[in-house]
């Protein structure tokens, strides 16, 4: 949403995690475009991020670089990856965290570390949706995308700070330390957002907030042609074959590309 407002949505770029390389089409789309694939376990390959990093720098592309540290989603329904995430705080002598997981730091440190004469700063964005709690206050599921369309969640509240690219730590642990400490804001964010105490400051972020509206300019015109696109080859036999053989070849394809050059 942000990238739209800035005319900016063709220089973004993902860390995604590695299985959403085999979603059909668009694991391949994501590669192609400068997505970095990696694995949330002891098989992350550093030299690999580090070289796609470096490519993108070689280009000298324009980009957000996006990443989100927490690995996964939080989702109240699956109580166990919030219970795991407390303990591994507990275990590495962090503070244990309510509205958000503990952040990994590892992508993160190298594309800071890798990064650091080429990026300006990092954006650090909280994002909180409103009638996401319970009768008895509790924090419920996210909406879906079909959800926030049909406004069964009003609005979507987001918190952004710059921090410059100087004022944070190089080192991995001074660099888990800062992260965390960012998370931490996070927590007292959300903790507030959800939980206030005073009904006129919750389902709010402090200080004064702007009103962001997306243009159906910018959004309906690729709704309109994807469409169009697929209605149009739905509506014949022909089309209806080259449509299914694209999605069954492209994926395989894709899939291969993916794994020989990621």
């Amino acid at each position: 949403m942000m990238a739209v407002q800035q005319n900016a949505l063709g220089h973004v770029r993902y860390v995604l995690k590695d299985g959403l390389k085999f979603l059909p089409l668009y694991g391949w789309y994501f590669s192609q475009h400068g997505g970095i694939y990696v694995k949330r376990s002891a098989k992350f390959n550093e030299k690999r991020m580090k070289n796609k990093l470096q490519a993108q720098m070689k280009a000298k592309t324009q980009m957000y670089l996006v990443i989100f540290p927490e690995g996964t989603r939080y989702n109240p329904d699956i109580p166990k990856v919030i219970a795991d995430s407390q303990a591994f705080a507990m275990k590495e002598g962090l503070p244990v965290l309510k509205h958000v997981l503990t952040p990994r730091v590892k992508a993160a440190h190298i594309a800071i570390e890798t990064m650091q004469d080429y990026l300006d700063a990092v954006y650090d964005v909280t994002v909180a949706y409103e009638k996401t709690t319970n009768q008895s206050g509790q924090r419920i599921e996210a909406p879906s995308m079909t959800e926030f369309l049909c406004k069964e969640c009003p609005r979507i509240h987001i918190n952004v700070e710059r921090v410059d690219i100087k004022d944070i730590p190089k080192d991995q642990s001074f660099t888990r330390r800062w992260l965390h400490e960012r998370f931490e804001i996070k927590d007292r964010l959300l903790t507030e957002f959800y939980e206030a105490t005073d009904p006129e400051k919750r389902n709010k972020f402090p200080g004064e907030g702007q009103v962001a509206k997306l243009s159906l300019k910018k959004t309906m015109p690729s709704l309109f042609i994807l469409t169009g696109i697929t209605a149009g080859m739905l509506c014949t036999e022909t089309g209806r074959k080259v449509y299914v053989n694209t999605w069954i070849y492209g994926t395989l394809i894709g899939c291969l590309w993916v794994s020989i050059k990621a």
